[in-house]
């Protein structure tokens, strides 16, 4: 006999489960632990300071402002809490955990890579790293979205942790990729640097949108993802009004995309449900 389609079937927990859950919590917790360390948290060279301060907040027209990074606090603590979450007694065999736990660990992990990376000043290696963690993160999302909840809880903390994470690394990729170029000397491009930012900070809020559209089932990491971008581009437009890389068409060009970023998933999300 067949699962009816759509539907998931479940087998009793395997050793396999036991391990997983296992090794996912403790890696998450030496995951989330070595990447504050690296980045300065708890001393050391801050992210800002490493690699000839190409990262830094007056680096590039694209980097977001020195708060926005206050995000980190909040997504290290959702990674936690979903480590220890897929660790709880009864979720050994859920398929849902199944299918992403070890992803969520791949995610800190190269998070933590990334870290390791940047305070080496390799900034190329750094944005090979960030985007595959991207790659990873959309896996996530895909999952989550074809998957159906098993638990209201499980789904919610991995959904808005997924979100949150996934909405922050679009606009942080967007910084890296602009300082690995700046830091080569590659030039403006033929469009100068003014109107290259403005294009890029306009693209990231296109790709949250194409994000919310695919994700528009799980209202939850649909949102979270445009409320996390739409933080760290609003941060690029305030970082854009002050300091000594000030440029008024970045600025409002970030303004822009952090209300597209932040407002259209909500959007998109409110009409789904009116038209069930």
């Amino acid at each position: 006999m067949t699962a009816p389609t759509g539907t998931t079937t479940t087998t009793g927990p395997t050793a396999a489960d036991r391990v997983r859950q296992a090794v996912v919590l403790v890696g998450a917790l030496v995951a989330v632990a070595a990447a504050a360390v690296g980045s300065g948290a708890f001393g050391g060279q801050p992210i800002q300071d490493a690699a000839g301060g190409a990262l830094s907040a007056e680096a590039t027209v694209v980097a977001p402002g020195t708060p926005a990074f206050r995000i980190w606090s909040v997504i290290y603590l959702g990674l936690v809490v979903t480590a220890v979450v897929q660790a709880l007694p009864g979720r050994a065999a859920d398929p849902r955990w199944r299918a992403t736990a070890w992803w969520v660990l791949a995610s800190m992990a190269l998070n933590a890579l990334w870290i390791a990376v940047v305070q080496a000043g390799w900034l190329w290696g750094s944005v090979v790293v960030i985007a595959a963690l991207l790659v990873v993160l959309g896996v996530l999302l895909v999952r989550y979205v074809r998957l159906p909840r098993t638990r209201t809880l499980d789904g919610v903390v991995a959904e808005a942790t997924t979100g949150l994470y996934l909405g922050w690394v679009c606009v942080a990729t967007l910084a890296n990729v602009t300082a690995a170029l700046s830091a080569a000397a590659v030039g403006d491009l033929g469009l100068g640097a003014s109107a290259w930012g403005a294009v890029l900070v306009l693209a990231g809020a296109a790709i949250v949108v194409a994000v919310a559209v695919r994700a528009v089932r799980r209202p939850v990491v649909a949102v979270a993802t445009g409320l996390a971008a739409g933080w760290g581009l609003a941060w690029i437009a305030v970082a854009r009004t002050q300091g000594p890389l000030v440029d008024a068409t970045v600025a409002t060009a970030a303004t822009v995309a952090a209300a597209v970023a932040a407002l259209v998933p909500v959007a998109l999300v409110v009409l789904a449900r009116r038209r069930r």
